[in-house]
């Protein structure tokens, strides 16, 4: 496993045992295999420039109260689904941990500004020739 710059402390995720939705037989609603992890953005142990990152993201997972909350019920065992949610989590905080990379300023290159301007040339005299005709005579 890869480790990461950030890595969540489990003590500040709260689990919750649900039942999984979709087919599963007769054993299906007696279960509770899926796993809700929540973690508290604000509370977290993050890095300030991380958490405003992390709030700022534009995610149906994270609450207006900065609580991230994700489902796992993708394996029967509970333990599974478990780990996978924390690796999901652990994956939102690492794609937030980097700083976005700022824009570099470019110019034009002189044949597109040659393009550019031959284009407004004949745009110029197509529209010259739609003027009034002058007869002369």
């Amino acid at each position: 496993m890869i480790t990461s710059r950030f890595p969540v402390l489990q003590d500040e995720m709260i689990f919750s045992a649900i039942r999984a939705q979709g087919a599963g037989g007769q054993n299906v609603n007696k279960v509770s295999s899926a796993i809700h992890l929540r973690y508290s953005i604000p509370q977290s142990s993050l890095p300030d420039d991380v958490k405003a990152r992390l709030l700022a993201l534009r995610d149906s997972r994270i609450t207006d109260e900065g609580v991230i909350v994700i489902k796992a019920q993708g394996s029967r065992s509970q333990e599974q689904n478990k780990l996978e949610a924390i690796a999901r989590l652990q994956a939102l905080v690492d794609s937030a941990s980097k700083p976005p990379l700022a824009r570099k300023a470019t110019r034009p290159t002189l044949a597109s500004k040659r393009r550019r301007l031959e284009g407004k040339l004949v745009r110029g005299q197509v529209k010259r020739g739609r003027g009034r005709v002058f007869v002369e005579g």
